[in-house]
C-alpha cells in the first residue's frame, strides 16, 4: 500500500513539472511571436520581407498549437509568465548596436540569431512532448510531427537569412539583402 501514495505523488510532481515546462515555453513563444512580428514589419519591402511575414504567421500559429496542447493536458496558463515573455521581448529592443536613430545591420543579425535560438528551443519542446505522446493519448503524435517539421523549415529559413545578415555586418555582402 505504501507504493500507491508514492506513485500518485510522483505523477502529481510530473504534472507539476510539465506545467512549469510548458508555461516556460509559452513565455518564450509569446516573446518569439512578438519579435517575429516586429522583425517582419521592419523588413517589409526587403527581399526577405515576405518570407519573414510567413515566418511570423507560423510562429503565432505554433504558439496557438502550444496553447491547444496545454488545454488538452489540463495545464493552466500562468499569465505572469506570458507577461514576462512579452516584457522580455520589449526589453530586448534596448540594445546598443552602434546607431541611435536608424536601424543597424547588426540589429538584423542579432534578431535573426535570437529567433533561431527560439526556434531551436521550440523544436526541443515539441520533441519532449513526443516522449509524452508515447503514453498520453491527449498529445497528438501526428500534430507534433507537423510542428517539428515546420520548426526545421523555420530553422533553415532563419539560418539562410542569418548568413546574409552576417555577411553584411562583416563586409562580405550587400546590406540591402540582409
Amino acid at each position: 500500500m505504501a507504493g500507491i501514495p508514492a506513485a500518485i505523488s510522483a505523477r502529481q510532481k510530473g504534472a507539476e513539472l510539465l506545467g512549469i515546462y510548458l508555461n516556460d515555453h509559452l513565455a518564450g513563444a509569446t516573446g518569439g511571436a512578438e519579435l517575429a512580428r516586429r522583425v517582419a514589419a521592419a523588413r517589409r519591402g526587403e527581399e526577405a520581407g515576405d518570407a519573414l511575414l510567413r515566418f511570423a504567421a507560423d510562429v503565432a500559429a505554433d504558439r496557438v498549437a502550444l496553447l491547444d496542447m496545454m488545454a488538452a493536458l489540463d495545464v493552466p496558463v500562468r499569465t505572469y509568465k506570458v507577461y514576462a515573455g512579452w516584457i522580455g521581448e520589449k526589453a530586448g529592443r534596448l540594445k546598443l548596436n552602434g546607431r541611435l536613430l536608424a536601424r543597424s545591420p547588426l540589429s538584423s543579425l542579432e534578431e535573426l540569431e535570437m529567433m533561431r535560438l527560439g526556434v531551436e528551443g521550440k523544436a526541443a519542446g515539441w520533441r519532449t512532448l513526443q516522449l509524452l505522446a508515447d503514453t498520453d493519448p491527449r498529445v497528438g503524435r501526428a500534430r507534433l510531427a507537423e510542428l517539428i517539421a515546420r520548426a526545421e523549415s523555420q530553422l533553415e529559413l532563419l539560418e539562410n537569412l542569418r548568413v546574409q545578415a552576417a555577411r553584411a555586418v562583416v563586409g562580405q555582402g550587400p546590406a540591402a539583402s540582409a
